[in-house]
This record gives structure tokens, sequence and C-alpha cells, in this order.
């Protein structure tokens, strides 16, 4: 009478459930459209706790600085705290959340579509290794190097259709860096100019430094950061650092290895008389995120500098050594000229940020699809208990 329904989250099936309960709640409910749906809810809170470390961050990355000298190293950069109490004085308050909007969009649609494609390859590749398993082929259990495929492939669906979303939402995080830069650099020419004036076009020149000082950054929102991207390189200026993000696939895909692995070997430990119940708490949901978010991000890192530099304004100020035409461009460049450092500005920030972020998302989305779990298993009890009656 009824078609069976398998909803899971981790590498864990919570029930088998009929399909008419999952019509209940008003949606064709799989799987895959559970993880997909909790996914994206986890995502987005995870992106609001998270986003005014994101945008410090993403302006470390893009800010332009010579090489360090051994002496030095280490000690001109200011601290994220630091950085971003002056972000709150010359912006606001609202400038530590410049971009929010698009970027929830581009949360919700990204970690809603990960989620998605990856639970639904995952049922797959599991009902395939346990029909090996039945034939004697294997131990019936899915390996790491799977895991590692599974998420590359979605993340790579992932990344070609959203990546046009986060182009806008860099742009809207450095908008304002870059206006001041443009703004320092006329001030540092008026400056050369008035040490060579003479009085009367001295007087001059100070009236136009004033009022230079007095510009504030022009409102800049998402209708803009399209225009300018659209003016400067056409439609293909919304897929800008394309190969460092496709390549960057690796991070998730590191991510969710170790978080399987480590959950896996967790409820396998718990599969004894010692502890009846398999199901991982919140809590360790939580720091197997982090554990698994930390791993991924000192491996990948670098290449998230460079994807960002591509996307953010490229022309600041005059400098040719500041614009780049493509990925080799901007890694030959930054070695160049910053050196090795450049690859690790604001690491530390994005530490705290991307371990912070993933412990919140993967706490959340399984906690969601544990909650969507239990409603559906109560609305086939409330239809079970009517058709007795009947």
């Amino acid at each position: 009478r009824y078609q069976a329904l398998t909803l899971s989250t981790g590498s864990e099936q919570f029930a088998t459930l009929p399909a008419d309960c999952a019509r209940l709640l008003g949606w064709g409910m799989s799987s895959a459209v559970v993880n997909g749906l909790a996914g994206a809810g986890g995502g987005i809170i995870a992106q609001i706790i998270t986003y005014p470390l994101q945008t410090v961050n993403t302006r470390q990355q893009t800010e332009r600085s010579a090489k360090k000298k051994k002496a030095g190293s280490g000690g001109s950069d200011a601290s994220t705290l630091f950085q971003m109490l002056q972000l709150v004085q010359t912006e606001g308050w609202g400038g530590l959340y410049s971009g929010l909007k698009p970027s929830l969009i581009g949360t919700a649609a990204s970690q809603g579509i990960y989620y998605y494609f990856y639970q639904l390859l995952k049922n797959k590749v599991e009902d395939v290794a346990a029909a090996r398993g039945k034939k004697g082929l294997g131990d019936g259990t899915v390996g790491m190097f799977s895991w590692l495929v599974i998420a590359a492939v979605a993340g790579s669906i992932n990344v070609l259709l959203t990546i046009p979303i986060w182009v806008l939402v860099t742009r809207m995080q450095t908008h304002t860096q870059a206006e001041r830069k443009v703004i320092e650099s006329k001030r540092e020419l008026l400056l050369k100019e008035i040490s060579r004036a003479n009085s009367m076009d001295a007087h001059i020149l100070k009236d136009r430094l004033a009022k230079l000082d007095s510009e504030k950054p022009r409102p800049y929102g998402t209708l803009q950061a399209i225009r300018e991207v659209y003016r400067e390189s056409g439609i293909s200026g919304f897929w800008k650092g394309l190969i460092p993000t496709l390549i960057m696939v690796c991070n998730p895909s590191i991510q969710f290895m170790i978080y399987e692995t480590l959950s896996k070997r967790l409820k396998s430990k718990r599969s004894g008389k010692r502890f009846p119940k398999k199901n991982i708490t919140a809590m360790e949901v939580f720091l197997i995120g982090a554990i698994a978010k930390l791993g991924a991000t000192l491996v990948t890192y670098p290449l998230l500098v460079v994807k960002s530099r591509l996307q953010a304004k490229q022309e600041i100020g005059r400098n040719a050594a500041s614009r780049y035409t493509g990925t080799l461009d901007a890694i030959l460049k930054m070695i160049r000229y910053e050196g090795l450092h450049g690859f690790y500005k604001g690491m530390g920030t994005k530490i705290v940020q991307s371990v912070l972020a993933a412990s919140v998302l993967f706490m959340v989305k399984e906690e969601l699809v544990k909650f969507v779990v239990l409603l559906v298993a109560r609305s086939r009890t409330l239809l079970l208990t009517r058709s007795d009656k009947r």
C-alpha cells in the first residue's frame, strides 16, 4: 500500500516512512529535497552570524601590499577586531553587512543546490555499495574516495550555477575599500602639487583637497554592482574567478570527506551495548563540522585569495600590478609583488569565520532534518490512527 521513503542525515538513516505521509506536508519529500532545504536554512543562519567576519576577510584578501621583509614579518597587519572597529567608525554598522542581501540569496541557493545533489548522488552510491555488498563485492559501505568524488561533483554543479551571485557579493564587500583607495591616490597627487605650487595656486589646490577629504564613497547596491561588472567585462564578467573556484571545489569535498569519516567512526564506536543510541548529538555535529572545515580551509586558502582578487574591482588607482587578466596572471603577479605572504592574507580571520559558519551550518542542518523526520513520523501516526478508527 505504501511506497517507502527514506530520510537520512550524514551517513545514517533515521527512518523509513510512507510517501503518503510526506504528501501530508505538501512537499515531494525525498531525502535529497529535505537535505537541500535544511542545508539552505542552516547556511542562511550561519551566514548571518558570521557575515561581518566574512566582509573583513574579503577586504584583507584583496588588500595589496609589497613583499614583507624578514625582520618585520607579521607586525604590520592590523588585527581583525581592529579592522572591524575601523570599518564601523568609517562606514557605520552597515559597512559590516555590505552585500548581505545577495549573499543570503547566494547562500540559500548554494547550500540548497549543493545538499540536494550531494544527497541525491550519495543515495545512489549507497544503494550501489549495498547491492555490491550483498553479492560479496565489498563490505557494503561507501569508501572515503567515493565521498570525495560525490562532494566534488555536487560542488562543481553548485559553482557553475551560483558564481555570478558571489561575484556581486565580493564587489559589494570591497567597493568602499576600492573607492577610498582611489580618493587616497588623488589626495597624494594633490599634496605633491601643493608642495610645488606658488601661494595662489596652493590656496586653490587646498580648497580642492578639502573638498576631496569631505567626499564619501557613493551608495552602491546590487544593481550598481551588476552594471559595473557588465560594463567592465560583459556577461563573462559574472563568471570571473571560475577556474580557481572550480579547483576550490576540493574544499567542501575535503570537508565532507572528513565529516563523513569522523561521523562514521563515531557511530561505529556506539554500535555496541554501551551506546544503545547511535545518533550523534548536536554538539558533536558542531565539533566534527569545525574539524572538517578547519582541515579543508588550511589546504585551499591560497586559491580563495586568488578568486577574491579576480572578482573584486580590478582598477585600483593606476597601478598595472593591481590589475589581473586571469588566474595565472594573478598568481604570478602576487608572487612577484607580494611574495607567498600574499596568498595567506586574512587566513586567521577566515579560519574563525569558516569553522564557526560550518559548525553552525552542520548543526542547524542536521537538527532541521531530524525535525522534518519527526514531523513526518507524527503525521504517519496520525494517518494510521485515523485509518484504524475507520
